[in-house]
């Protein structure tokens, strides 16, 4: 029983260390710990913001782990282990709760630009007298040109320069 209590122990150090770092926002963007969804990963503000609002119910999930590693010393074998299963489950389900509300959290914050705000992305009205088409295209080469790339296909702008569907 001294092993299921340290091990719960230590998962009750690590999630908590995890919920810490998350709610003062010093857990770097990172694919091992925190909230990982394709939203959260985009920015660090993203990522932080998931983090700081998962980071009470992180704080929750390492209290019931240490609750389930008392259980698992003071109590006899089978009620023990009962206790520190159901503090595990209840863990994993606090964990994961707190998780999905800090993806939508994250999932909610706008889409950055790719450029930032310094240019057009896009958005120009010096194509006056062209077809649609033609300004379009016109409008991405000026907007790459204005943000310090070559095309629209640059890696910083991510598509930012494309016309709106």
């Amino acid at each position: 029983m001294v092993i299921v209590a340290v091990v719960l122990f230590v998962l009750a150090l690590a999630v908590g260390g995890v919920a810490v770092a998350g709610l003062i926002g010093k857990l770097p963007r990172n694919r091992w710990a925190g909230v990982r969804t394709p939203d959260t990963l985009r920015s660090e503000e993203s990522f932080g913001l998931a983090n700081k609002v998962a980071g009470p119910t992180m704080a929750a999930a390492a209290g019931l782990l240490v609750i389930g590693g008392i259980a698992a010393l003071t109590m006899s074998v089978a009620m023990g282990l009962g206790i520190a299963l159901v503090a595990v489950v209840a863990a994993l389900f606090t964990a994961g709760a707190g998780g999905a509300i800090g993806a939508r959290a994250a999932a909610a914050m706008p889409e950055p630009s790719g450029c930032g705000n310094d240019c057009n992305c896009g958005h120009t009205d010096s194509a006056v007298d062209q077809t649609p088409v033609a300004k379009a295209a016109a409008s991405a080469k000026e907007a790459a040109s204005e943000c310090g790339e070559s095309s629209c296909g640059a890696c910083s702008l991510k598509g930012a320069c494309l016309p709106a569907k």
